[in-house]
């Protein structure tokens, strides 16, 4: 997808990404049959100083995503004070960037202009292509004299590569309030191909926290519990992404984000702001697109994705499929801007199995997005396919004593006829090994996943991989109240974990899924150990986990 017109490459950035190309196709025009000359390395304009400009403008480090074979963008956002708008002049301002083989920037590869603008918080997105396929590269960008930190990032392989094996971790819930980050220097030591994160980046809850530097930024209407302005939002991105554990995360390898909830309000659907939200807090449709609009440019601003943003719009397409070789097939949904009302609008979540069971109307994406889905299913030649959506697929049923049988109608199982028509098309273009991967719950969790979970006799059709919460707090009842209930409700959960949180690390061969579900000692602080707890494999060609 096209960059928006505001961030497109200027007439300069475009001479000095192909200068190389543009000086080999001289030489080798008036050559005398030797052949081309090599290629110069692009170069850049001499470094000059720009008023307002100074140390600490970076302070936001880079990023890099959505990599293709031959591509991947650049992200960086100018903001020496990024809790407090920003601090930058009101102007916009060109920023210098380069691309090369090695860290040390001896072999440049590519390397141009980008302005960034007043308009989008001073953010850069770069969409850089004519690179090789399957290959690490580095980056760095420069604004005036002052030079960024160096990110790592990595192509994806050519289309019919046939074999390899990628490396990520897959992530989700990352309040800040709750917890620091040591997973995210866990991933940063992993040195991934690639960080999938499944949403949740930021929390729009107001300042309360046991630790006194992680307390969140005050909005503009404190008592809420919300962001609703887009400085809000930018405020409360810059505050995230100053965190070290997170940048370092950032900086090694390239991202693919997609949001959930809370980037914007928790539990809304579309243009329906949380259940049981009342008097100030509660917003008709129209005033909640605005706030959903300032929601989802911030994010935007902040993201190292390849989408197309129309300011002041509450629509943002960030659905989108990515292929490496002939590995795997990445689909990355969106279950939140164009799903319908939770079934019975539940002030929390749960509610009785039967309204999601009877929700014939309701859906998760979107015909659209499901349309897309299915037919990428039913044209897919990859060895492993995978759907990498928001919330859990497989069903969860719960039961207090006395009570019905209760599930949280925020995920799948609030959208039964969705789920079961998902799942059917997973099994009815019988594309090759798929898995299906998702976060939000805040605990790990590795399921069977049959099209119908009420005939546990019925074939497993896909597995699915669930990570826990970077730092967001378990909100079940208790590990053993999840752990009875599933042993009784839930046959077709392998494996649960709740109280430690972490990540998920995935190694990809042409023959075999490997998961280690990682988990940290502690969230109290910065610097703590990272173990994995488990290992689950699922062999190409045979559905369904096994223990490692």
């Amino acid at each position: 997808m096209p960059m928006p017109m505001p961030m497109r490459p200027g007439r300069r950035a475009v001479l000095l990404g192909g200068i190389g190309g543009l000086a080999a196709a001289v030489v080798g025009g008036c050559g005398g049959g030797s052949g081309p000359a090599p290629s110069p390395a692009p170069t850049l304009r001499a470094p000059t100083p720009i008023p307002g400009i100074r140390d600490g403008v970076f302070s936001l480090g880079v990023a890099s995503g959505d990599p293709l074979p031959d591509g991947v963008i650049l992200w960086t956002r100018l903001a020496p004070e990024p809790m407090a708008g920003g601090g930058m002049p009101r102007r916009d301002v060109e920023v210098d960037w380069q691309v090369a083989r090695d860290e040390k920037f001896a072999d440049v590869v590519r390397a141009g202009t980008q302005l960034a603008t007043t308009s989008f918080a001073h953010s850069v997105h770069v969409d850089v292509r004519g690179l090789e396929p399957g290959r690490d590269y580095y980056y760095r960008f420069r604004a005036g004299d002052v030079l960024s930190p160096v990110g790592r990032t990595r192509t994806a392989a050519a289309p019919g590569s046939p074999g390899g094996e990628l490396s990520f971790a897959l992530a989700s819930c990352q309040d800040f309030q709750n917890g620091y980050w040591p997973a995210f220097d866990a991933i940063a030591g992993d040195r991934p191909d690639l960080v999938l994160h499944v949403g949740d980046y930021i929390y729009e809850y107001d300042p309360d926290s046991r630790y006194p530097d992680r307390r969140h930024t005050t909005p503009e209407k404190p008592g809420l519990d919300q962001l609703q302005t887009l400085a809000d939002y930018r405020n409360r991105y810059g505050q995230y992404k100053s965190d070290p554990a997170l940048q370092a995360a950032h900086h090694v390898a390239p991202w693919v984000v997609a949001w959930d909830d809370h980037e914007a309000e928790n539990n809304y659907a579309g243009l329906v702001d949380e259940s049981g939200d009342t008097g100030p807090r509660h917003q008709d449709p129209q005033v909640f697109a605005r706030q959903r609009a300032a929601a989802y440019q911030a994010y935007y601003e902040h993201m190292p994705i390849r989408a197309e943003l129309d300011p002041g719009s509450p629509d943002l397409r960030i659905y989108r499929r990515l292929t490496f070789g002939d590995l795997l097939t990445l689909n990355v949904m969106d279950t939140r801007q164009y799903r319908t009302p939770q079934p019975g609008s539940p002030p929390d979540g749960i509610g009785a199995v039967r309204l999601g069971d009877d929700n014939t109307a309701g859906t998760m994406s979107g015909t659209a997005q499901e349309a897309w889905l299915v037919d990428g299913l039913r044209t897919s030649r990859s060895r492993w396919n995978v759907i990498a959506q928001q919330t859990m697929a497989a069903q969860l049923h719960g039961q207090l004593p006395g009570s019905e049988v209760l599930t949280n109608l925020d995920q799948n199982d609030g959208y039964v006829p969705y789920r079961t028509r998902l799942l059917s098309a997973v099994r009815d273009t019988r594309v090759a090994n798929p898995v299906l991967l998702a976060g939000d719950i805040h605990c790990a969790w590795v399921n069977d996943l049959r099209v119908d979970f009420d005939r546990p006799e019925t074939p497993v059709i896909a597995t699915e991989f669930v990570c826990t919460s970077i730092s967001s707090g378990f909100f079940l009842v208790s590990e053993d109240f999840v752990r009875e209930n599933n042993a009784r409700l839930n046959p077709h959960v392998r494996y649960f974990r709740g109280d430690l949180r972490g990540y998920t690390r995935v190694t990809v061969t042409p023959d075999e899924w490997r998961a280690d579900m990682r988990v940290v000692e502690t969230i109290a602080k910065r610097d703590a150990p990272a173990s994995t707890d488990a290992t689950w494999v699922v062999e190409a060609g045979r559905p369904g986990a096994q223990d490692a």
